[in-house]
C-alpha cells in the first residue's frame, strides 16, 4: 500500500487564480507558517508571484517549515490557438520552479503542473456553473485546438523539466461536466497528460455527488493527483435554483469544510488506497478574499481527514 500524505493550497486562504477579484490580505509566509501549523507537510505554488520565484528562496521557505510542493496551476483559454505559444511560455517557467526546488529539497514526490482552462472568464459559462447544457460547450474545431494546446505545453513540461501535467476540470471553464471530461481525455495523449480528479468541482460540474465514486472508476487510468474539496448539497441546490453564477456560488459557501457536504471521502479515501495511490491528496477549500477564517477551517480540516484514517 502507498503512502498517502496531505497537502493544502493558498486557495484556502483566499488566493484564487482569477483576475479582478480583490488583493488576498494574507501574505505567503502567514498562508505557510498556519499551513504547517495545521498539520499539513505539503503546498501548492499559488498564483505566480504569491510565493517567492527565486528557486534558493523558495527552497528556503519550505525547508524551514518542512513542507513540499506539490503542484502549480496555470489556465489559458486553450481553446484559442494564440494563447498555445504564451501558454507553453508560462507553464515552462512555472515547471522549472517546481522542478529546481522539488530537487534541491530532496521531495520523494515530484509536484505536478496543474493545466486548466482559464476558468471565469467566459461570461456564460461563469453565469451557468453548475448547469451548463451541451449547447453552451465548445465547437468540433475548438475540442480540437484545446487539445492541442494541452497535449503541446504537456509534452514540453515533459521535455524539460520531466513534470507530469495533469489537467484540472474546474466549474466556470469549458471542461466541467463529466462528459466534457471524458471528451477532453479521448483527445489528449494519456503518456502526457493525466487528470487532476478535484472532487468538490466534479461533484459541482456533475450536479451533486451520486456518481463520484464511479467517476473515479471511469477516469482511474488517467488520475494521477487527487484534490480533495467538499461540495455542499443544499448551497448546489440553491445554486441551481436561484441561477447563482460561479462566484455566487463560491462566495455562499458552495465548497464547505470536509465532511459538511455530498462528498463521501472515506469512499474516495478507500478507494485510492484499494488503488495503491501514492503521494499527496491537496486539501482545498475555495475561500474569496476576506471570506472564513482560513487557519481554522485548515485545522478542521485536518482533523476530519485524521477521523477518516488520514
Amino acid at each position: 500500500m502507498g503512502t498517502i500524505l496531505v497537502g493544502n493550497a493558498p486557495c484556502s486562504w483566499g488566493t484564487l487564480e482569477f483576475e479582478g477579484l480583490p488583493q488576498q490580505p494574507i501574505g505567503y509566509q502567514q498562508m505557510l507558517d498556519e499551513l504547517a501549523e495545521t498539520g499539513y507537510t505539503g503546498t501548492e505554488l499559488g498564483d505566480w508571484g504569491f510565493m517567492p520565484t527565486e528557486p534558493e528562496l523558495l527552497q528556503e521557505e519550505l525547508a524551514s517549515r518542512q513542507l513540499h510542493l506539490t503542484g502549480a496551476y496555470v489556465g489559458f483559454p486553450l481553446r484559442d490557438p494564440v494563447s498555445h505559444k504564451p501558454g507553453e511560455a508560462v507553464a515552462l517557467r512555472t515547471a522549472r520552479l517546481l522542478a529546481a526546488v522539488a530537487d534541491a529539497l530532496g521531495q520523494p514526490v515530484r509536484p505536478f503542473l496543474v493545466l486548466a482552462d482559464a476558468n471565469g472568464t467566459d461570461p456564460v459559462r461563469t453565469a451557468h456553473a453548475g448547469r451548463v447544457t451541451p449547447a453552451m460547450g465548445m465547437s468540433e474545431a475548438e475540442w480540437e485546438i484545446f487539445a492541442q494546446g494541452a497535449n503541446r505545453i504537456a509534452r514540453a513540461v515533459a521535455a524539460e523539466t520531466g513534470l507530469t501535467t495533469v489537467f484540472h476540470p474546474h466549474c466556470a471553464g469549458f471542461v466541467e461536466t463529466p462528459a466534457e471530461i471524458e471528451r477532453l481525455l479521448k483527445l489528449t495523449d494519456p503518456v502526457l497528460l493525466g487528470l487532476v480528479f478535484d472532487t468538490g468541482h466534479y461533484a459541482f460540474g456533475a450536479g451533486g455527488c451520486a456518481t463520484l465514486l464511479e467517476a473515479l472508476d471511469r477516469f482511474a487510468d488517467r488520475i494521477r493527483y487527487i484534490h480533495f474539496k467538499d461540495c455542499s448539497q443544499e448551497r448546489l441546490e440553491q445554486a441551481r435554483r436561484e441561477e447563482w453564477d460561479y462566484f455566487t456560488a463560491v462566495r455562499h459557501g458552495i465548497f464547505c469544510e470536509l465532511g459538511q457536504g455530498c462528498v463521501d471521502f472515506p469512499g474516495v479515501l478507500a478507494w485510492l488506497r484499494a488503488h495503491d495511490y501514492q503521494g499527496y491528496i491537496t486539501v482545498e477549500q475555495d475561500v474569496l478574499p476576506g471570506m472564513g477564517t482560513p487557519k481554522e477551517s485548515a485545522a478542521r480540516n485536518r482533523a476530519y481527514l485524521r477521523s477518516i484514517g488520514l
